[in-house]
């Protein structure tokens, strides 16, 4: 989906207005976005340990088993969302908290810390939607515009969206060697020496065994030296679970904020040597936002305002909701799209996107004759 670039003249003053809502809501970051995250963390550890325990007492009923298992489910999506992505960002350096340091945290999902600082601080934060250069548009899995030539496999890929959903954090961990393997398999059809990702590949298994060995030998085993051999699947099958929890409810979001069908792409030619405007412009294009209340804010790790979270990575996610109606009221200055509609709106939005891109282009479906 393409739009017309505004003027030069048009996109520097946007930029300003921009700016000056960055720097008015920085100069505000302090004591309450460091009290915010603090009371976040809180909250995360108690459900956390609070649901593995709630678990274990599945042992004298089942309903205690599925309470543990939400408690648990929920704090893994605050970890990754509101506490995990956020942190990584650089949101809280501020505070000099070394635990709260974006190039030391590491958070419960298997990407390793340093694969997701490589491939979406920095690839998917500064390429937003470029194809070719952005691999978090589609993650290599799914067809969403016609930027991406259409081949028989994409006839499957609303399974290929349920299965990736469903295995969320393993895609996103696999996401950075898995486009490297692609590239040696490239260079050697082409007869091209291959490149070296050792140092990726020894990221990918450390960190997968390390989350494998914690919630499905670990913890059921520790529970099972105590009550018996039958708790360790209890407690294999809760942690799974709550896995699968995280996933299904993280990729929604990140789905919903990046691939409604109002969503554009960019070709890497239209962003060279692009101003700051037109990279505001691109981000705001390139990003869908959804509206609800204060907790679907804090579940999504703010990432309802996906606008905002482009526009100003680095901001405090605590502030988004505030810059959000400024941001808004400048795009309607400007005569700039803003992309925004309820959870269910948007979600519905990415599946049709999805089925729409899946069948073969009209162009395409003809016969020669026809053409």
């Amino acid at each position: 989906m393409t739009t017309p670039m505004p003027s030069a003249e048009s996109l520097k003053a946007f930029e300003e207005d921009l700016n000056q809502i960055r720097d008015e809501a920085l100069a505000k970051v302090g004591k309450e976005d460091a009290d915010y995250i603090r009371r976040v963390v809180l909250v995360q550890r108690v459900l956390d340990l609070g649901g593995r325990a709630v678990m274990v007492a599945g042992f004298y009923h089942w309903a205690f088993w599925v309470l543990g298992v939400a408690m648990l489910g929920i704090a893994k999506i605050i970890n990754n969302m509101e506490i995990g992505h956020n942190i990584m960002h650089g949101q809280y350096d501020f505070m000099n908290d070394p635990h709260l340091n974006s190039l030391k945290y590491d958070w419960d999902g298997a990407c390793s810390g340093g694969s997701w600082r490589r491939t979406h601080n920095f690839e998917h934060h500064t390429y937003t939607n470029v194809i070719g250069k952005d691999r978090d548009f589609g993650y290599d899995v799914l067809r969403l515009s016609d930027d991406v030539e259409w081949k028989p496999l994409y006839r499957m890929q609303f399974l290929r969206y349920l299965n990736m959903t469903l295995m969320f954090q393993w895609a996103v961990a696999f996401h950075e060697l898995h486009g490297y393997i692609l590239r040696n398999m490239r260079n050697k059809r082409e007869g091209k020496a291959p490149t070296d990702n050792s140092e990726l590949k020894a990221d990918f298994y450390g960190k997968a065994l390390k989350v494998l060995f914690r919630d499905y030998l670990f913890f059921p085993g520790l529970v099972a030296i105590f009550l018996g051999w039958p708790m360790f699947w209890m407690i294999f099958w809760g942690n799974m679970a709550a896995n699968v929890i995280r996933n299904i409810w993280a990729a929604t979001i990140i789905y919903c904020g990046h691939f409604t069908g109002n969503v554009h792409t960019f070709a890497e030619k239209e962003c060279e040597g692009e101003s700051r405007g037109q990279w505001y412009y691109r981000q705001i294009l390139g990003s869908s936002n959804f509206e609800g209340p204060r907790l679907l804010h804090i579940m999504s790790g703010h990432l309802s305002r996906q606008v905002e979270h482009h526009l100003f990575p680095d901001m405090p996610s605590y502030r988004y909701n505030e810059v959000a109606q400024k941001v808004r009221a400048a795009c309607a200055r400007h005569g700039v799209p803003y992309n925004t509609g309820s959870f269910g709106g948007q979600y519905f939005s990415v599946i049709g996107r999805i089925l729409k891109y899946s069948r073969k282009p009209k162009a395409q479906t003809q016969t020669p004759a026809a053409a």
